[in-house]
């Protein structure tokens, strides 16, 4: 079944009014690993509540009882459950965003407010913070809903809905309350689903779709070092005592190399090496070293060639560090000796590698470099949560019907690649209601999700809108329908389609 003319129709005439709902939700600050923020994420899942029933649907804020963040006991931010449509001779597809950020300041070196829309006029960037992660992806599918609504049509499928406010902080309690609905049977609220469908993920460059069809896993860590009951004078005391800072920075400095081998023993030989035929999938895909750079900033790629540099990505493990809590960050110089400091860093994961089996092979490792410098600081290693790698098969009608609506909207097919993020819910719906799940991004590669400046791009954001439909029409009854046009002809308002006979 092609998609209603008057649907894209409706997406032209409405954009505006789409921006305006995004600015709407990047103004709420929904920040899930800051305590202080809390209020504003839950702010944000009655928000997005509201929105959703007033399209038609029936809605849950599923309770996932309480945590603890910064010392605090807090409550978890509600999944924002939705069902719509029970038609039997439809697909169902269930539908995955989230609705948090990551944390924003505008002097990290944002050139707007964070959490004020930029729009640039020129270049059609909607520039804050959850722009393309995960806001604009999440209120596309609002504008699918509202654009049925308005027009009286009946949607090609049954859609149920799951949008978390805790992907950022390791998707808190989120892999139970999948498992506990699926375990109520008919009475759950996935109970009959077909499909998942999530758009958490980025083009590899900024001019050509893509669809993923893998996932990086990821485990965190973070090391404290404590020595002296309060900070010291470093006049009064270097090399005097032993100092966490000089011992951090010791063992930080064991864990990767400058170029990106990880030194835990075991890690990298869990990962077999690409043989020349995996190796020519990289090779193939429509990216290059100056698309690094350009999206980076700088000419500072690990190595000159692309599959390489691609595999790093895609289908090898990381480890990056990522900060230290505790030491003097301000302006200015203070020569003082912390008392404590804290380190973190996490590592990305690919099959068969699982966060179980890394923590057994860290934690021992990083005891006995602390053993080796004989010091009388106090080491303490912590990983909380964590997240499987994932990997699907993307011949599957789910992503066929994905394929052929980013052929019909961008005129061309979308590379298929893995992904370097990591979405642990994937493996979760995937396990758990044991069917395909399609990452489908919206955003480019240049989007800058968690930098400062992120952005979606208008076309992409409208542009997405009607892949996100066009996908659901082709999962419609009619054996499976393409839907071919232009982009000239979409503007023109002629749409062609003809009837295909790939049965899903």
């Amino acid at each position: 079944m092609a998609s209603p003319p008057e649907f894209l129709q409706f997406i032209d005439q409405n954009a505006p009014k789409f921006i305006d709902r995004l600015a709407d939700a990047v103004a709420i600050p929904s920040v899930s690993g800051q305590s202080e923020r809390r209020p504003d994420v839950l702010r944000m899942a009655s928000w997005l509540d509201e929105q959703l029933k007033s399209v038609g649907v029936t809605t849950k804020l599923a309770d996932l009882g309480t945590h603890f963040l910064d010392g605090q006991e807090l409550a978890v931010p509600p999944v924002v459950l939705g069902r719509i449509g029970d038609d039997p001779q439809k697909k169902t597809v269930l539908v995955y965003g989230h609705y948090d950020v990551q944390p924003a300041e505008k002097s990290d070196g944002w050139d707007t407010e964070p959490f004020k829309l930029g729009v640039d006029e020129q270049t059609g960037r909607l520039i804050g913070r959850g722009s393309t992660d995960d806001k604009g992806p999440v209120l596309g599918w609002l504008n699918v809903l509202e654009a049925h609504k308005s027009l009286g049509l009946d949607l090609p499928v049954n859609m149920r809905i799951c949008f978390e406010g805790m992907e950022e902080t390791n998707s808190t309690f989120l892999d139970d309350l999948v498992k506990s609905e699926v375990a109520k049977g008919a009475e759950g609220w996935f109970h009959g689903v077909d499909c998942v469908c999530i758009s958490d993920s980025h083009w590899l460059n900024a001019r050509t779709p893509c669809l993923t069809y893998g996932l990086r896993g990821i485990v965190f860590f973070t090391l404290t070092i404590s020595g002296p009951a309060r900070d010291l004078h470093s006049g009064g005391f270097g090399r005097m005592v032993h100092e966490p800072m000089t011992d951090l920075i010791y063992l930080m400095g064991r864990l990767v190399a400058p170029n990106g081998t990880i030194l835990i023993p075991g890690v990298e030989d869990m990962v077999a090496p690409a043989d020349a035929e995996e190796r020519e999938i990289y090779e193939k895909l429509d990216y290059t070293i100056k698309d690094v750079e350009e999206a980076v900033g700088a000419p500072i790629t690990l190595s000159d060639d692309k599959a390489t540099v691609l595999m790093g990505r895609m289908r090898m493990p990381s480890l990056s560090l990522h900060g230290i809590e505790g030491a003097y960050h301000g302006p200015g110089g203070k020569t003082v000796i912390p008392a404590t400091v804290s380190g973190k860093f996490s590592l990305r994961l690919v099959p068969p590698q699982m966060p179980e089996s890394i923590r057994a092979l860290v934690v021992p490792y990083i005891e006995q470099e602390f053993a080796k410098i004989r010091s009388k600081n106090k080491l303490k290693i912590e990983s909380v949560g964590g997240g499987n790698p994932w990997v699907t098969d993307y011949k599957h009608w789910n992503y066929q019907a994905a394929i052929r609506a980013t052929e019909a909207i961008y005129n061309r097919a979308p590379d298929l690649n893995r992904d370097g993020g990591s979405i642990p819910v994937a493996l979760t719906f995937s396990e758990s209601l044991g069917v395909n799940v399609l990452l489908l991004p919206m955003g480019r590669g240049d989007d800058g999700a968690h930098s400062t400046n992120e952005k979606l791009d208008r076309s992409n954001f409208i542009e997405g809108v009607r892949i996100l439909t066009v996908t659901c029409y082709d999962l419609s009854p009619v054996e499976m329908c393409c839907f071919y046009s232009s982009l000239a002809e979409q503007a023109a308002g002629t749409y062609l389609y003809e009837v295909a006979t790939i049965k899903s």
